[in-house]
């Protein structure tokens, strides 16, 4: 099924995310903690695509199997920065033959490697080149990412969102936000994108921080305010494993709470292959999402 149609049902949702393994040496372990999010029915699941293609073959061996043995929809991500026209076509067709309908189109991070050199020589600068590939192709579901506080290479937010604009009139069907933990942010950003006539859905992306070890990474990753609530909680528990674990969980149920409750209907979780804390935050929410 494509993310759009389930993005116009009215029912709440949850989905998640997962990324595959490094080396096919964790490729098991890392199989048996999707098929257990997947066994939790979420309303679909996303799996993430290593930089450089390095793991692009089991992100789609992950995607195929929660498709075929759980029925629950999938969405391949796929990135292009240090790719060839030759190899995206190529990954392209593989998610063809694997009947994948849903596509997350990502530049991906810049490898170190590749930080000097002369950019106007890339087959793919930017997402927009993948989307738009993509969309040639016809029969996708496209996703790409947006930044509801600024993405770290813009100058400026209203930069930003003009960007997003031409990503989304290039052919997204659908956005996903990079994660954020004050949802003033995202309410905030809602309004400037459909001022700016960006009116595809978007869905929000919540991570639960569980180890005070994954703050530094996602300030890195999305450039994300910490609001005072959220630095005192990890003061107060994060020398604690157990402790910042639960209080991170509860952080992330709070926040998804609070966007079903404004009126959002759809929550993307980046779960980070934590069957426990994908429970954990369903069964919080279970009467809330009528399951």
């Amino acid at each position: 099924m494509k993310i759009t149609e389930l993005l116009k049902k009215e029912t709440l949702t949850l989905s998640f995310e997962v990324f595959p393994p490094k080396t096919e040496s964790g490729f098991e372990t890392v199989k048996e903690a999707t098929e257990k999010i997947a066994r939790l029915c979420p309303a679909y699941m996303s799996v993430t695509y290593g930089a450089g293609g390095g793991t692009s073959k089991y992100t789609l061996d992950i995607a195929k199997n929660i498709k075929e043995t759980y029925g629950v929809p999938t969405l391949a991500h796929l990135t292009c920065v240090s790719s060839t026209r030759e190899t995206v076509r190529e990954r392209i067709a593989d998610m063809k033959a694997a009947h994948i309908e849903n596509v997350m189109a990502l530049r991906g991070d810049i490898p170190e490697a590749m930080l000097g050199d002369d950019r106007s020589k890339w087959d793919y600068r930017y997402a927009i080149d993948l989307v738009r590939e993509l969309k040639e192709e016809g029969s996708f579901c496209i996703g790409g990412a947006c930044y509801p506080e600024i993405h770290p290479e813009s100058p400026d937010q209203r930069a930003d969102i003009e960007y997003l604009k031409e990503k989304v009139d290039a052919g997204c069907d659908f956005l996903t936000t990079q994660m954020f933990f004050d949802n003033n942010l995202l309410y905030n950003f809602l309004y400037k994108i459909r001022e700016k006539g960006i009116t595809v859905p978007v869905i929000p992306g919540v991570m639960p921080i569980t180890n005070a070890n994954q703050i530094e990474r996602a300030i890195k990753l999305s450039g994300s305010f910490m609001p005072r609530r959220f630095v005192s909680l990890v003061d107060k528990f994060g020398h604690d494993p157990a402790a910042m674990k639960q209080a991170g969980i509860a952080y992330a149920t709070d926040q998804i709470i609070d966007l079903f409750a404004n009126g959002i209907r759809n929550v993307h979780v980046y779960s980070m292959n934590k069957p426990d804390v994908a429970e954990k935050i369903l069964s919080s929410l279970s009467d809330i999402l009528g399951k």
